[in-house]
């Protein structure tokens, strides 16, 4: 697989249509199951985080390479910095817990001010672990042995 160029979409109350987008995306990039399952959900809680925090308009675009499919979603209020993030789950509370559960499902996820806004990136590691030298660990990383004491995730 070589790299692409990537889509760019704007972030709008057509959530079916921009969730419906990046399902193909994803499957195209050879994500199934779980993994695209996370995918879609860690993107869908930033997408309602922009719309209901983040000023109501923004953009979403995604990417992929060999290795990993990006997905990065921009706000235009500019606010939103890493301290919002909370260490553990929010308890007492149906709602409020957003960003804990994007860094739960994605391998990398970061926030970061940029010109146009805040910017969330998600990032899955498309490289499936063999069925005989890794596992899905803890917290959504991916561990190359069994044995190994680091993970890759960077959340």
């Amino acid at each position: 697989m070589t790299a692409d160029h990537g889509q760019h979409w704007p972030i709008d109350e057509d959530l079916s249509t921009l969730r419906e987008r990046l399902h193909d995306q994803a499957v195209q990039a050879g994500m199934r199951g779980e993994r695209l399952d996370d995918l879609l959900l860690a993107t869908n809680e930033a997408v309602i985080n922009v719309l209901e925090h983040g000023g109501g308009k923004g953009t979403l675009d995604i990417w992929r390479n060999e290795t990993h499919l990006t997905v990065d979603v921009t706000d235009t209020m500019g606010l939103l910095g890493r301290e919002h993030v909370p260490a553990q789950r929010p308890t007492g509370t149906v709602r409020g817990f957003g960003l804990w559960l994007m860094t739960q499902l994605c391998d990398e996820f970061t926030i970061e001010q940029i010109t146009e806004g805040s910017r969330v990136r998600l990032r899955m590691d498309l490289r499936v672990p063999s069925p005989h030298g890794g596992s899905r660990g803890p917290a959504g990383s991916v561990r190359e042995d069994p044995g190994q004491e680091g993970t890759q995730s960077s959340h």
